[in-house]
């Protein structure tokens, strides 16, 4: 398994990894930091008997090169990817399809994070990333996803199109968002196992990704916009899936 990082920062981010059991060494806490806004981390460390040391909050500026970690930083086991097993395995233990989110070549962590965290929330079971050419976990995608890769497998795989061609083998339905696709996303069917591929920031998913798809997708627009970036096209795909994929949500009969 490929190691991503030690280090974790931001409140939100360090109390989810406080959740898994074993993840987190050590924690410092910046001087002058508001004991209400760091209560909770502060009782979960001292539950798991985890250190707690005060420091001068330049200390944290320098290990995280003066990123925005809210006077909290944690040191962690090294954070690892998953196997594309692990998400099967997440949705057999859930009696639910497949739901994996694919991104080709995304290359801003912000956008990384925000995709990770809105995968999570919607229900996905895995999000795959491509080894090349793109973004990976790091602690700043560890921050902006609010802490949401501690309960999501992300998988790192060398060849995104072998991955898919997998996919396909094991009946899970791969559509990718493409703004000038002829098919709306509701005109297809989300409520089996399903696999949503984003693209490049600028260019959109490569042409031998769109070529493995079953099909292009395309959220329509209805103001003088006539596009979307990755992770609110994104968010907005997982969303429309979590709910063809939950009748009770949609109002649909079971």
């Amino acid at each position: 398994m490929a190691h991503a990082t030690d280090l974790i920062w931001g409140r939100h981010p360090v109390s989810e990894a406080l959740t898994v059991e074993g993840r987190i060494k050590k924690i410092f806490i910046a001087n002058g930091v508001e004991p209400h806004g760091v209560n909770d981390i502060i009782a979960a460390a001292q539950k798991l008997k985890i250190t707690l040391e005060r420091v001068d909050r330049k200390k944290l500026d320098e290990l995280t090169h003066n990123a925005n970690h809210q006077g909290v930083l944690a040191f962690s086991v090294p954070w690892e990817y998953a196997d594309i097993q692990d998400a099967f395995r997440l949705a057999e233990e859930r009696s639910e399809p497949p739901f994996l989110l694919i991104l080709d070549s995304v290359q801003d962590v912000n956008n990384l994070g925000s995709l990770i965290r809105a995968a999570e929330a919607f229900g996905a079971h895995g999000v795959i990333l491509p080894e090349h050419r793109a973004a990976g976990v790091t602690p700043a995608v560890i921050k902006n996803s609010a802490g949401a890769v501690e309960h999501l497998p992300v998988i790192l795989v060398t060849n995104l199109t072998q991955t898919i061609e997998y996919l396909k083998k094991q009946n899970v339905w791969v559509f990718g968002l493409a703004g000038e696709a002829k098919t709306k996303l509701e005109q297809v069917d989300l409520n089996t196992a399903v696999a949503l591929v984003i693209g490049n920031e600028e260019s959109g998913i490569r042409r031998i990704v769109r070529e493995s798809c079953d099909a292009l997708v395309k959220i329509p627009m209805f103001g003088k916009v006539n596009s979307l970036n990755a992770a609110t096209a994104g968010s907005i795909a997982l969303y429309a899936a979590k709910i063809a994929r939950s009748p009770h949500i949609s109002g649909k009969k079971s």
